[in-house]
């Protein structure tokens, strides 16, 4: 009979635990006896209650452990340190070791400064990496946070960006950009730069906001380059301010071989941008268009578009959904004083999305037309003048971020009242369902057959996705902003930058492993994989045991070269 061990089940999200013995039976390995123990905590209780054990802690262990050996691969802490400095006679963890420790918590359960001694209590990290959880403390962050500026940040990201394009060798050619910003609760009469009032993608455009925006290479999916900015200001102006750093990223990362390209939102369209691009001879972009400022490519016939090879049009086919593939049509014409390539999409199942969305806006602005109208026959207060009518009509539109020519509104007035009359504009309403998942594309990839200039579009997915996983409520959380200095928040947005980065690496080695789970998924698993401290009678140290991994843990540890034999962390 093979030696008992500790096993663990998962029950609503709980760890539950068993005593487990094996043997083999018809030569294969069989639980032959198996013995429930209960929860942690009862497992706890159990231990002061033997005369073998004195005392049990159960701790968080994988996750932390999966986030230390991406640091160790790195060297981030090393980096920070290399620029600010580190003063060897100090006890409390060096500013790099501050960032850090930051950076493992928002990679596997991000919390605020302030609970982060807590949080490392509960965890196994005085094993991976020892430290004073009380001096993890906000008081502590503050103050080593004001040892590093501005300048200081940017060293600091340059370098790690550089050592991430060396340690995965990054091969891409084509660059994916975009913005976003993220909300904050700052007072109105906090000082700060950055935080401004905008248009808030979350809709909360009543809060101060930050802007953060972010290069992404499409082979590798890694962060190379990002820019914090104020959260006023127009992502085209922004992106006229730090083009040459975002090119001199590029270049940087591949090297100044001719033919990169940069894939962009038509957020960052204007003139002066465009021609800052055709500046560089060895810079070649792509960008979306809008549709409203090219009705003439929108009315194309149907018969035109041809399917575009992608990945999931290949998924639709193999399911009989040739109905609902992505196609194209390619065209040339003149944009910003130059000849460009346009592409044109078409997506059938985004359009038949917009048809249902627009219709039930249609309803809507139906409902209110009558509800004006009656209150127009009824001589309301407030209801008896053309402009005043006119204008809440505009603005019932403007909510629903429709035109207000859809409907044609007639206001009329004689000698005693006011009369409205209503009715659909289907020419309107016809030029504008036509432009119903379609989207135009340009760039000067002259050259660029048609499906891959389609594909590196789509392919901006990509930073969007970084850019939600760095808005989830658990992993890398980088909002609300709960920072009131523009220092703070600087360092803030480095260290989630950091821990997207590190979640990418953790990702791309188990997908060389063969492991295809996402770096989230990954973590969730390994939260589950604790570590007991275990002290006996007449031993003076504790005795650290790991406990039974799951298959799926087994396999994220074989991806690192690392297994568990016998409750220890060994190599595979």
């Amino acid at each position: 009979m093979d030696m008992a061990h500790i096993h663990k089940k998962m029950k609503k999200g709980r760890p539950y635990y068993y005593v487990r013995e094996t043997a083999r039976v018809d030569g294969k390995p069989r639980v032959v006896n198996q013995v429930y123990l209960g929860s942690p905590e009862r497992l706890l209780e159990m231990a002061t209650f033997t005369g073998n054990i004195e005392r049990l802690q159960v701790q968080e262990y994988g996750s932390l452990l999966l986030a230390d050996l991406i640091e160790k691969e790195i060297g981030f802490a090393g980096i920070v340190d290399e620029v600010v400095g580190r003063d060897e006679k100090k006890t409390v963890p060096s500013i790099g070791e501050y960032f850090l420790y930051a950076v493992y918590n928002r990679m596997i359960d991000a919390r605020s400064k302030r609970a982060l001694p807590e949080w490392y209590k509960n965890t196994a990290i005085q094993h991976i990496r020892p430290v004073r959880a009380e001096s993890l403390s906000s008081r502590h962050y503050w103050r080593m946070w004001e040892r590093i500026d501005e300048n200081g940040l940017r060293q600091v990201a340059e370098k790690l960006f550089s050592k991430l394009a060396a340690y995965r060798k990054i091969s891409s050619e084509c660059f994916l950009f975009d913005t976003t910003n993220y909300y904050t609760y700052m007072a109105s009469d906090s000082e700060s730069e950055l935080a401004r009032r905008g248009k808030n993608k979350e809709g909360k455009n009543w809060l101060r906001q930050v802007g953060v925006a972010l290069l992404v290479s499409r082979d590798e999916k890694l962060p190379l380059y990002y820019q914090e900015y104020e959260g006023n200001r127009h992502d085209s102006k922004l992106f006229f301010n730090i083009l040459d750093s975002v090119v001199a990223a590029m270049r940087n990362r591949v090297g100044t071989q001719a033919g990169l390209t940069i894939v962009l939102d038509k957020g960052m369209n204007s003139e002066d941008n465009m021609a800052i691009l055709d500046s560089y001879n060895d810079i070649h972009f792509i960008t979306t268009y809008s549709t409203y400022y090219a009705e003439e490519l929108i009315q194309v016939k149907a018969d035109r578009f041809r399917v575009v090879e992608t990945e999931k049009n290949r998924r639709l086919a193999e399911l009989g959904r040739e109905d609902d593939r992505l196609s194209a049509w390619r065209t040339t014409g003149e944009y910003w004083g130059r000849k460009r390539t346009v592409v044109v999409t078409y997506n059938p199942l985004t359009a038949t999305k917009q048809r249902y969305n627009f219709e039930k806006k249609l309803l809507r602005i139906q409902d209110s037309l009558f509800v004006m109208q009656d209150n127009v026959r009824r001589q309301k207060p407030h209801w008896r003048s053309k402009e005043q009518v006119q204008l809440r009509y505009e603005e019932v539109c403007a909510q629903l971020h429709l035109p207000d020519d859809l409907y044609t509104v007639e206001l009329s007035q004689d000698q005693t009242r006011l009369h409205m009359n209503f009715r659909k504009n289907h020419y309107r309403i016809n030029r504008y369902i036509d432009r119903f998942g379609k989207n135009i594309l340009i760039t000067d990839n002259m050259d660029w057959p048609t499906d891959d200039i389609v594909r590196a579009s789509l392919d901006r997915y990509i930073v969007e996705e970084a850019f939600r996983q760095s808005k989830d409520d658990d992993l890398v959380s980088l909002m609300p902003l709960r920072h009131w200095t523009d220092s703070k928040i600087r360092c803030h947005i480095l260290t989630c930058i950091v821990a997207l980065a590190y979640l990418r690496i953790l990702q791309i080695r188990l997908a060389e492993a063969g492991v295809a789970i996402t770096a989230s998924k990954a973590m969730d698993s390994m939260r589950t994989l604790h570590s007991c401290l275990v002290w006996q009678p007449r031993k003076r140290n504790p005795q650290r045991l790991i406990e039974e991994p799951d298959k799926l843990q087994a396999q994220i540890l074989k991806a690192f070269g690392l297994k568990i034999k016998g409750g220890v962390l060994q190599d595979a």
